[in-house]
């Protein structure tokens, strides 16, 4: 079953995430294949410029706790989408959660409609939002990533574009993401590559500065008795052990 699908209009590549019955959740699976696509998408002279959106009514709703993929894997993804040639532009419709927030920070440019709802839920289930905060911790606020980092409260585009996690939110998503793209098949491939690179430098500073260390802690309290029953009261819709 395919987990991503692959359209193609005008230079730009779309790659949905497509698994609409887990809600988009980054499984094992899902990050490979998503992994293969942006290579291939990469590698492809005809492609000026990648679009990653998703079917159904949530983006991601974050790692799959059935099937995660392990850290090293996730933390990839996110660097090959800011290393990946070619801009890649997040178009959100739905719900967008945890890990999902680290491909939002990630992408050069994340346009969502202003129904979307957002949040790191990552404390509520025992864990830390460690690898998304590898793309995340230089382009968004400090601020508000500490309250939706510490609280896991939802919030919405509005606040989303505030804090940076979004670059534009409206009530046609397509309407807005037209001048970014119309933008994009005008300019040159060439100086469109090195005009990316100049924007995430200080983005993969950070990755190579902190990404061994934060994949490892995810890892550690993924592991963890707490992350274990944050999971387990997650998967049997109760609150865990140390809710007050």
């Amino acid at each position: 079953m395919t987990l991503v699908a692959r359209t193609r209009a005008r230079g730009v590549e779309t790659l949905s995430l497509d698994a609409p019955e887990r809600r988009n959740a980054l499984s094992a699976a899902l990050v490979g294949e998503l992994a293969d696509a942006l290579t291939d998408a990469g590698r492809d002279g005809d492609v000026r410029a990648v679009v990653l959106t998703h079917t159904g009514n949530t983006f991601s709703a974050g790692a799959d706790l059935r099937d995660p993929p392990t850290p090293q894997a996730l933390t990839g993804l996110l660097r090959h989408i800011v290393e990946l040639p070619k801009p890649v532009v997040a178009r959100v419709t739905g719900h967008v959660r945890a890990g999902g927030l680290g491909l939002l920070g990630a992408c050069d440019v994340a346009t969502a409609s202003d129904t979307a709802t957002f949040a790191f839920t990552e404390v509520r289930i025992g864990v830390a939002p460690a690898v998304v905060s590898l793309p995340l911790l230089p382009r968004a606020d400090p601020r508000a990533l500490a309250r939706y980092y510490l609280t896991g409260e939802r919030f919405d585009a509005a606040e989303a574009v505030r804090a940076g996690l979004l670059t534009v939110c409206g009530e046609d998503v397509d309407q807005v993401l037209a001048p970014v793209l119309d933008g994009l098949r005008r300019a040159a491939p060439e100086a469109l590559a090195e005009t990316k690179r100049l924007l995430t430098a200080r983005v993969l500073e950070t990755f190579d500065r902190d990404a061994a260390d934060l994949t490892a802690l995810s890892a550690r309290l993924f592991a963890s008795a707490t992350a274990r029953e944050g999971m387990t009261a997650f998967l049997e819709r109760r609150d865990p052990q140390w809710a007050v």
